[in-house]
């Protein structure tokens, strides 16, 4: 049960970034469709939980080390190949959201011009990349069991000094990153999915018995969605505060007190920086055979890159480059359904013939 806990515990890490842990992502996907937010939080816990225990079983079952094993068992050589340059793609994506979202943070809770906090998230990020990562994602990643316990407090928070009667949901409408709010949980689930598949396949990978990756995804996917429906329902009781700000988890921590905004502040950025370099590095690593001269000088080119494209605007970015990224991650999502169905009639097909 205890190595469970821990694949459980390291996909919710995979998952939370700088705009789950800030809200954003909550907002556009969720609370923006006001009280059917909360159904779309149910729809999408269901769905992580479901995905999640299919994607570790199929890692464990394959022994892989890479997501591209489990991706052509799935998807075969030819559409394997183009949702395998999907999530590569992605990769890259939410390497430059992590950056964006590093200055957001400089400058809504420090008054600091996001440029320096863009610039100092790359700068430790491409470092961290060109040295041995293992070890620092490793520490940074202590920062998860932080957000879990602030989230928890903020709700808390929330539900204990606000009216839901007196929530203005249409202060957020306009936030709304899909003109539905089911499409909106589905397409939330999907691009998660598009950019963890790849670690989720080979933490399943590590693990030889299924039941007990699978239990592993089924805990991952359960607890994210409790995640969700926590911060949805504190964002939803100060929908006219946060509405307009990149970061409304931070709002609300300062509502509480200044040393709460402070300390929700180191924890978006540890895990920012955790995000940022776990996907830089895959994306590098794709591209590029580890532990060269040319990865190194690879994974810095990649990293300015993404650095210059982090001014388009966290808000922007997430709004757009994440609905995009969902809409081809259905792919994937569809493909690991089929692989459910297919894997269940074989089970049934080998019963029949065992009689």
């Amino acid at each position: 049960m205890m190595k469970s806990l821990q694949i459980g515990a390291a996909f919710i890490g995979v998952i939370v970034g700088a705009g789950f842990a800030s809200g954003q992502e909550v907002l556009q996907f969720f609370t923006s469709f006001g009280a059917w937010g909360i159904f779309g939080s149910l729809v999408a816990t269901a769905l992580f939980a479901f995905l999640g225990m299919n994607l570790t079983q199929l890692g464990s079952r394959l022994q892989t080390q890479s997501h591209q094993d489990v991706i052509y068992h799935i998807c075969g050589k030819f559409l394997g190949t183009a949702v395998d340059f999907v999530i590569t793609f992605f990769l890259f994506g939410v390497t430059v959201v992590m950056f964006s979202g590093a200055g957001a943070i400089f400058e809504q809770q420090f008054g600091i011009p996001s440029l320096v906090g863009n610039l100092l998230m790359a700068v430790l990020v491409i470092a961290s990349v060109l040295l041995k990562v293992e070890k620092v994602i490793s520490l940074i990643s202590m920062f998860t069991p932080f957000l879990l316990l602030a989230v928890i407090v903020l709700a808390v928070y929330s539900l204990a000094n606000f009216d839901f009667a007196a929530a203005d949901f249409e202060a957020a409408a306009e936030s709304q990153s899909a003109p539905h709010w089911l499409l909106g949980a589905c397409l939330y689930v999907s691009y998660n999915i598009a950019a963890g598949a790849a670690m989720m396949t080979v933490m399943g990978g590590s693990v030889k018995d299924e039941k007990v990756a699978g239990r592993g995804g089924l805990i991952g996917g359960l607890g994210l969605g409790l995640l969700i429906l926590l911060i949805n329902v504190s964002m939803m009781t100060q929908l006219k505060e946060i509405a307009a700000v990149p970061m409304p988890t931070l709002v609300i921590a300062n509502n509480i007190s200044p040393v709460m905004g402070w300390i929700m502040s180191i924890i978006l950025i540890g895990m920012i920086y955790n995000t940022a370099v776990g996907m830089l590095y895959a994306f590098t690593a794709r591209l590029v055979k580890p532990d060269t001269v040319k990865f190194k000088v690879s994974a810095g080119i990649f990293g300015a890159v993404a650095f210059a494209s982090s001014f388009v605007g966290f808000v922007t970015l997430v709004g757009t480059v994440y609905p995009l990224m969902g809409y081809l991650g259905f792919v994937l999502i569809g493909a690991i359904v089929f692989a459910w169905f297919r894997t269940k009639k074989v089970k049934r097909e080998s019963k029949v013939l065992s009689y």
